[in-house]
């Protein structure tokens, strides 16, 4: 389990650059996590790079992430590790139980949703956004309505940090990989 292979098998089975880019996201924040707990971090990372890996080409609740955890099982990877990418999701039955698990649900959603108030600021950029706009944000359901609101609630208060401070965390972390996610925003028009 090393980084460079992980994300061979994240661009193997992941075509769409936007997923590519809510991967490293959500690495982004699960690795400052690790850190600030002080895990494992790479191999926290490596969680949280892959959690999504086989959704591109199996989206379906009857295909992921269940797929993609056979694909892991079959290439060696250890039964903590899938079993926290299977409790990244609801229905599949599966609770979260270790730090890692409640992180990674925690960072899910709310990676996402970071991406999508970036992207409406004026520079396009994770740099412009603050965590009290943020949790307003939240409050418009037409606003990244494929997010659940519920999830990113639910996320915090399982990780058991205060919702407007995980937000604030997530902003961070994902400021130091803006570059990655195109979102370190444009240039002002001159």
């Amino acid at each position: 389990m090393d980084r460079p292979s992980a994300f061979a098998l994240l661009r193997e089975y992941t075509k769409n650059e936007n997923l590519i880019k809510h991967a490293l996201a959500v690495e982004a924040c699960v690795r400052a996590y690790a850190r600030k707990f002080g895990e494992d971090e790479e191999t926290w990372g490596l969680v949280a790079l892959l959690h999504d890996f086989d959704y591109d080409l199996y989206p379906t609740p009857q295909e992921h992430p269940y797929i993609g955890n056979k694909i892991l099982e079959d290439r060696g990877y250890p039964e903590f590790f899938r079993r926290a990418i299977m409790s990244h999701a609801d229905y599949t039955g599966v609770t979260r139980e270790t730090p890692l698990e409640k992180t990674l649900f925690a960072c899910d959603e709310v990676a996402g949703f970071l991406t999508a108030c970036s992207l409406v600021k004026p520079g396009k950029s994770i740099f412009e956004v603050e965590a009290p706009s943020v949790k307003k944000k939240l409050k418009d359901k037409a606003f990244a309505r494929s997010v659940s609101r519920e999830d990113i609630t639910k996320g915090a208060a399982e990780l058991g940090v205060d919702l407007e401070e995980h937000i604030a965390f997530c902003i961070q972390a994902m400021r130091a990989v803006a570059d990655d996610l195109g979102l370190r925003g444009n240039p002002p028009v001159s």
